[in-house]
């Protein structure tokens, strides 16, 4: 019974009403974004500047004793090209789209996003300082932690930044909207000054290394990369729907729920460690690919609603499929060259983000 009315507060306080039980229609949207991810893999695999078939590959692993028609170069562009690419795509667009809703969830407010306040920054910071310093200064964490270190440095980087933009814009338990967005601003411009010091730094071939941070892209897949960051990524995935309940009830404030029993510090603390693992994570193999965070919860919960125990499954799959998509698009606009998926996922994020802040009546009033 207290669940139901904090439920029905929680739709009052965002001024989103549920409209009735959306249990119904979540759970359709959500096995319906399980079938759509299933056909933009699919669509993903298939597209590319080779003519390599994404459909035929499939057909042969699941029917292994029938005769393929896929050539042995065929072969080599799908497992060691596309199918790294795709399955890396669904983990960052996931961990991405995350890490928004979650969040959101922790500000109560739908602007929060890791690109948006400076966690990405933060991550991509630290991850220059690896390439960059990793020869010299680093040497010794390089040896220590071999192709770990990278995604390591990253999740330590984007951590610090959250930490200190929670810190920032949270007084007496209140967390100010205005001060988190100015805070993550000048957190992130500190940390590109810093970052444009190490790229003034560098030599010819890390400079060729950091172009891939500017814009993002996720053509430096290989499965050694999904080794490295799969489990950090997976970890942080798996542990945001336990946060569920928690942040349903902390969109009641925080004294409201500490009295409906949700141990609130240990779920700050654990939502900053998931974010930031995720985030950091995927900036680590990917760069900056901004908007997802935002775009994706947001998106969702005009839907299904606020409850989080549909709203986080529902973004990860929702965010997979769309950086899939993003990064099917800039494999084939300018085939054979490619647009980096940064300014796909920024052309499309920008003037939502814009409808946000124009059209949505109190978004910043939460």
């Amino acid at each position: 019974m207290a669940y139901d009315i904090m439920d029905g507060v929680i739709g009052r306080r965002r001024r989103a009403s549920l409209d009735g039980d959306r249990t119904a229609l979540a759970r359709l949207v959500i096995a319906g974004l399980v079938l759509a991810l299933a056909l933009t893999v699919l669509f993903s695999l298939d597209s590319g500047a080779s003519d390599a078939s994404g459909w035929q590959f499939l057909l042969d692993a699941a029917f292994p004793s029938f005769d393929s028609t896929l050539s042995m170069r065929d072969r080599v562009i799908m497992i060691d090209i596309r199918l790294p690419r795709v399955m890396l795509g669904v983990l960052v667009g996931a961990s991405l789209a995350v890490s928004g809703a979650v969040m959101q969830g922790l500000f109560r407010n739908p602007l929060a996003d890791p690109g948006l306040i400076g966690i990405s920054a933060g991550s991509s910071l630290a991850a220059v300082a690896v390439i960059v310093l990793g020869a010299t200064v680093l040497a010794p964490v390089i040896l220590v932690f071999g192709s770990f270190a990278l995604p390591i440095a990253a999740f330590f980087g984007g951590l610090a930044t959250t930490l200190l933009l929670y810190r920032i814009s949270t007084r007496q338990g209140r967390t100010s909207v205005a001060t988190m967005l100015l805070a993550g601003i000048a957190l992130a411009a500190m940390a590109m000054a810093f970052t444009g010091l190490l790229i003034f730094a560098a030599d010819d071939r890390q400079l060729r290394d950091l172009t891939f941070w500017s814009l993002g892209s996720l053509s430096g897949a290989t499965w050694q990369k999904i080794g490295a960051v799969a489990p950090i990524m997976l970890l942080a995935l798996v542990a945001t729907p336990f946060l569920a309940r928690g942040l349903n009830a902390l969109a009641l404030g925080e004294a409201t729920a500490s009295h409906l029993g949700i141990p609130v510090q240990r779920l700050k603390y654990v939502a900053i460690i998931a974010v930031a693992a995720a985030t950091g994570a995927s900036v680590a193999v990917s760069g900056g690919i901004g908007f997802v965070g935002i775009v994706v919860p947001h998106l969702l919960r005009l839907v299904i609603g606020p409850d989080n125990r549909f709203l986080l499954p529902a973004s990860a799959l929702l965010g997979a499929s769309l950086l899939l998509l993003a990064d099917a698009v800039s494999r084939t606009i300018v085939a054979p060259a490619e647009l980096p998926i940064g300014i796909v996922t920024a052309a499309a994020g920008a003037p939502f983000f814009l409808w946000i802040l124009l059209g949505k009546r109190g978004v910043l009033d939460l």
